[in-house]
């Protein structure tokens, strides 16, 4: 009797603990770097949708050092950051038929390159390679009026076409993004 009741509270310890984790995982707005997304919508209602966890400077060094130069960067933090295209679309120049996406960046002191991965679902920390890669775009660079201590993706929309801008630090990086 008494190995039944040991057994009994070690899997009710169990399953408390196990339910605490499962209910900490489930709310990602929690987090150091919080889910966010942005969205372009076009005229006809189609739209591009970007989801991605943004991380925060905390008074670090983000470009050059905490995200180097020259490598490829997963571009916000946690799970990988998805490309999703309601209809086929152009990123700066680069053909994307309508789907689902992972977007990776490299950044440079003077310019990126937007990598735009077919493979999705990865953990966000591992680059699929460029085997698995739709296309690598360039970006323009410029410097943010002031600090910016939130990576944030956005879309300014004009003209029917939007502008995907990622700003972090004294960094913005821009590419257009214009339906096909």
């Amino acid at each position: 009797m008494k190995k039944f009741a040991l057994l009994t509270s070690l899997l009710f310890v169990i399953s408390v603990c196990a339910s605490a984790q499962m209910s900490m995982s489930q709310d990602k707005s929690k987090r150091p770097s919080p889910p966010a997304s942005a969205e372009c919508k076009f005229s006809d209602g189609n739209t591009v949708t970007i989801d991605y966890s943004s991380p925060r400077m905390k008074g670090r060094k983000i470009f050059g050092e905490l995200v180097p130069f020259g490598k490829v960067w997963r571009t916000g933090a946690n799970e990988a950051t998805t490309f999703v295209a309601g209809a086929d679309v152009t990123v700066g120049g680069q053909n994307v038929p309508a789907g689902s996406y992972t977007i990776f960046t490299i950044p440079e002191a003077d310019k990126w390159t937007l990598v735009i991965s077919k493979k999705t679902g990865e953990s966000g920390m591992d680059y699929p390679g460029p085997g698995e890669d739709l296309g690598r775009v360039a970006m323009s660079v410029s410097k943010t009026a002031a600090p910016v201590e939130n990576f944030a993706i956005a879309f300014d929309q004009a003209d029917g076409k939007c502008t995907l801008h990622m700003d972090w630090e004294n960094t913005r990086a821009s590419v257009e993004v214009a339906k096909k």
